[in-house]
């Protein structure tokens, strides 16, 4: 079986003998067809990424089609297509026992913790997978970024009359800009990058952009809220330094929620999070409600799927593409694998 190994730090390779999967009680065999890069893969590709070991297969925003199942509480058959959820949890520890699935304290991640989808066929518990057979293979691969969102938006518990600010257009944050829209709340994008924030009011919707570089930014954003700041703040960018400002960025008595992940430590004034009586809340991976949450808003056409993949490759031509994506002027929002 052919697969994609990141042997080490910035090294692929492509293996032509991976032993292929055999069907197990519980199991599915799913052949890959579309496999999403994210954040997490560049990451592990140039070190840079929490709980991580080589060699590995990456890949884990995947879709594909069944080639073979048993009986199933699903009711998946073969040639099923399929959305796959690749955080496999224990089931037993408190978080699973509270439906907090996605954060188990054993977690272990497709292409993160155990070997990924970047290979053509992989053994799926039954439970992971979601069929998918009226969206496009493309549409199935990307419910797991958005689901990222959904998650998030879910936690801060939005209202259609609350205004909320995401921070950082990447993958991730315009997931969730998309997911909060649709949660009817209005919302204001800031980000460094004047193209990105114009796909943020194209694409995702926003009602308002700032540019985090300008000298008002804060001030601006303290206009479009009638002096009040959001009732939620998302940190989708990963950086500390904006995760840290972005205690200042919300409203007494409103929600912070990093989305995005640094290797590192985050201070903030324990008087200014008191005087505000914040809610500082971590939002990791997605539960199957999420992602099925994700599935219905794909459904009814109102994501634009077609234009949130920029990139794409075939699968022999990955490593040699992998380069160039992550370059800035390659202008990357998703990139996507064919197989």
């Amino acid at each position: 079986m052919k697969g994609i190994v990141c042997d080490k730090i910035d090294s692929f390779r492509i293996s032509d003998d991976l032993p292929e999967p055999i069907l197990t009680p519980g199991n599915a065999i799913v052949r890959i067809k579309r496999v999403g890069i994210c954040g997490t893969d560049y990451h592990a590709f140039k070190g840079n990424q929490p709980f991580f070991t080589y060699p590995r297969i990456l890949g884990h925003e995947l879709s594909g089609i069944i080639e073979q199942v048993g009986d199933n509480a699903e009711g998946l058959v073969p040639g099923d297509q399929v959305s796959i959820i690749p955080y496999m949890h224990c089931g037993t520890c408190l978080a699973c026992r509270r439906g907090k699935t996605n954060c188990c304290k054993e977690m272990r991640v497709l292409g993160v913790h155990i070997d990924g989808g970047m290979r053509e066929l992989i053994s799926v518990p039954t439970t992971h997978l979601l069929r998918a057979d009226g969206l496009s293979l493309d549409e199935a691969a990307i419910v797991e970024p958005l689901a990222i969102g959904a998650h998030a938006v879910r936690r801060a518990e939005l209202s259609a009359t609350d205004t909320v600010l995401v921070i950082g257009s990447g993958p991730i944050g315009l997931g969730v800009m998309a997911l909060a829209k649709h949660a009817g709340a209005t919302v204001i994008a800031m980000d460094i990058n004047e193209e990105r924030l114009a796909f943020c009011r194209s694409w995702a919707k926003v009602d308002y952009t700032i540019n985090a570089q300008g000298t008002d930014a804060k001030q601006r954003l303290a206009e479009l809220t009638n002096g009040d700041y959001p009732a939620a703040v998302f940190d989708a960018t990963g950086n500390a330094a904006s995760m840290t400002n972005a205690f200042d960025l919300v409203a007494h008595g409103g929600k912070l929620v990093y989305v995005g992940l640094v290797k590192g430590e985050i201070t903030f004034s324990d008087p200014e999070f008191h005087k505000r009586e914040l809610t500082l809340m971590g939002s990791r991976n997605a539960t199957k409600a999420d992602f099925r949450h994700v599935l219905d808003v794909i459904g009814t056409g109102s994501i634009a799927i077609d234009r949130y993949i920029t990139h794409r490759s075939s699968f022999e031509g990955m490593i040699d593409s992998f380069d160039g994506w992550l370059k800035p002027e390659a202008r990357v929002i998703k990139a996507i694998v064919e197989l």
